[in-house]
């Protein structure tokens, strides 16, 4: 394989994508492998902002270490037939941050603009400074120097030591500095200066001596000789009168930090509504006893104060870490990002409301915490992790029956039903997927991560948002109208029963191109009747043939372009719960009565187990009415 001997640079440079119906992707090679990109859309020309790449007409991203040779590629959505007459093609390239401007001119004339350069960063060999022989012949680096590893990829460069200055490269490239030869030296030692190799000695003439300060010396006349000091009693006064005064000060000063400390959680507690949730507990029958207001040190103390050891996981909409309250149970606590103050009350609403929530596959909420500048979230801790984990992960892999996958995708699309239509106030997931569905020890579903739900008021069917969810399991229709309904979630489950199905990832850039999108090639395969090959062998193994048609064709159903033409959450669950419940007992017809008063029941307090473990991992935000 060619070797380059440069390397781009990851701070100087950004990958840049030009155009209105662009999606460009970067693959980097020999150096470090990775793929990135970045999405930029617009309706008009009138729509660009000029000198910023921020999604409309222009996007950016960060390229990481390493990367010496890159390939790009450019798509697009609606091949450019609704922005011909300004902007026909796409353009994408690596330039340097600060050299390139965004003009909204060069979306139909970028060709005409003068070349834009790139920063490349260089690094002799590619040994570092531990494996290469520096008293071998190859050696670079000169005397009175040293070897220093390359910021970015192999090799190794060279600097003078500390009190030189010159060429490191050449033999006797870095020579002395003579420091005493400087003025800034002269304001540091006032006594005599002595150049030494690399650095430099002050010290004070006869008659006179250091008086101690701290940034250099300075010298002064010893005082002439006086009577004899009560040394002792002076030392000994002054000594105890310090200690009382230190003494006295610490405890002046953490009264008025406590008394601090405490204002500054009432303040952060009015200000996250805390009188607006004791209001709505108050005036909500039930709610009393299953919210309920942790305070910031009782979480600290669950967490070892946030150690690093108790996080469970992280994702676009916090941290999640593991607690243990005094009384030996386990909570997950979520430490959100930064909340928009304006929606402190949506917040307040959506706490209450999901604290209501009381079905066995719907991981609890606990309470909350508000003394925080963020809010903090406490669910109940589910302890054997996720579905995506038994699915993909490796030592993990086919580790599911299909008797446990069925029963998992029953219990799942039970819960989404009851959130549509069960809840007292409708819920939409919206970002449902396997890393999101929890499981317990006995491998029962959990859907978890609220972060990114919608409550829907009861006179409408749909929201107007900006696009949030996961590339892969994202609602098309939703992402070309940001138009959200229950059929988005409906969707976002069709993947989940496709990975059930084949155990592949919804969305894999290391699979070929035709089989990169899950649903894709999942569709493909069922047009040309080679379902059969892609599915997981212990799925074909085990499963009914018509058990597994079945399913194969509610999740092509439920990925349907059109949102009208796709089942109900609820038919859904009735769907696969009548399969699961035949393929038990296939001599009992399935009452479909029965099937969905079981989705609409809450479970009783026996059903519960103390758990939990929430993902936050792999969250991919679309907004595409700011184009960020």
């Amino acid at each position: 394989m060619k070797q380059y001997p440069y390397t781009f640079s990851d701070t100087l440079n950004r990958f840049t994508a030009i155009g209105c119906d662009t999606l460009a992707f970067i693959t980097g090679s020999n150096g470090h492998d990775y793929t990135g990109g970045c999405v930029s859309l617009c309706n008009s020309k009138g729509s660009i902002i000029n000198g910023t790449c921020s999604g409309i007409g222009c996007c950016q991203t960060l390229i990481p270490k390493g990367v010496k040779k890159f390939t790009t590629e450019l798509r697009s959505f609606y091949n450019h037939s609704r922005t011909w007459t300004f902007n026909p093609c796409s353009f994408a390239f690596i330039a340097v941050k600060d050299r390139y401007n965004f003009s909204g001119s060069d979306l139909l004339n970028f060709r005409d603009r003068k070349r834009i350069p790139a920063v490349m960063d260089w690094a002799i060999g590619n040994k570092s400074c531990e494996k290469v022989d520096q008293r071998g012949e190859d050696y670079a680096c000169g005397s009175n120097s040293h070897c220093l590893n390359a910021n970015n990829g192999p090799g190794y460069l060279c600097h003078c030591n500390k009190g030189y200055q010159g060429n490191p490269y050449l033999l006797n490239g870095c020579q002395d500095i003579d420091e005493c030869a400087h003025k800034n030296i002269s304001k540091v030692c006032e006594g005599i200066c002595t150049n030494t190799p690399g650095s430099y000695r002050c010290s004070c003439p006869p008659g006179t001596y250091d008086e101690g300060e701290q940034d250099g010396v300075r010298c002064i006349p010893f005082p002439p000789v006086k009577k004899e000091f009560p040394v002792l009693q002076v030392t000994l006064g002054t000594g105890l009168g310090l200690l009382f005064l230190l003494i006295g000060s610490s405890c002046l000063y953490w009264g008025v930090e406590k008394r601090r400390l405490i204002k500054l959680k009432a303040e952060f507690f009015e200000k996250n509504g805390g009188m607006l949730l004791q209001q709505q507990i108050s005036n909500r029958e039930g709610t009393v006893e299953s919210t309920k207001i942790f305070t910031a040190e009782e979480l600290k103390k669950a967490t070892n104060n946030y150690d690093e050891s108790r996080i469970l996981g992280r994702g676009g909409y916090g941290t999640v870490y593991k607690g243990i309250l005094p009384n030996h149970n386990i909570i997950a606590v979520k430490k959100s990002k930064l909340v928009d103050e304006t929606q402190i009350e949506q917040f307040i609403n959506e706490v209450v409301i999901l604290s209501q929530i009381n079905h066995r596959n719907v991981v609890k909420l606990l309470g909350c915490c508000l003394e925080t500048e963020v809010p903090l979230l406490i669910y109940e801790f589910v302890n054997n992790g996720t579905l995506f984990h038994h699915v993909h992960d490796e030592g993990h892999e086919a580790s599911l029956s299909w008797e446990t996958r069925l029963r998992i995708a029953a219990e799942t699309a039970g819960a989404l039903a009851y959130l549509h239509s069960a809840a007292s106030i409708p819920i939409i997931h919206r970002d449902i997927k396997s890393t999101n569905i929890l499981l317990d020890e006995n491998y029962r579903a959990r859907v978890s991560d609220f972060g990114a739900s919608r409550l829907v008021p009861l006179d409408q069917t749909q929201l107007t948002t900006l696009v949030q969810g996961t590339l892969g399991y994202l609602d098309p229709e939703y992402f070309q109208t940001s138009q959200l309904t229950e059929k988005s979630d409906v969707y976002s489950f069709g993947i989940v029963l496709m990975e059930l199905l084949t155990g592949k990832k919804a969305l894999s850039f290391e699979r070929p191109e035709e089989e990169r999108n899950l649903s894709t090639h999942f569709m493909s395969a069922m047009k040309q009747d080679r379902l059969f090959e892609i599915l997981e062998e212990r799925v074909v193994q085990e499963g009914s043939h018509e058990q597994i048609l079945e399913i194969a064709e509610l999740a092509k159903r439920c990925v349907r372009l059109k949102g009208d033409e796709r089942p109900t959450m609820k038919e859904v669950a009735m769907e696969v719960e009548g399969m699961r419940r035949l393929g038990q007992h296939p001599w009992v017809q399935q009452d479909s009565q029965d099937t969905e008063r079981l989705l609409a029941e809450p479970p009783d307090s026996s059903s519960y187990h103390t758990a939990g473990y929430d993902s936050l991992k792999d969250h991919v935000i679309l907004p595409l009415g700011s184009g960020r």
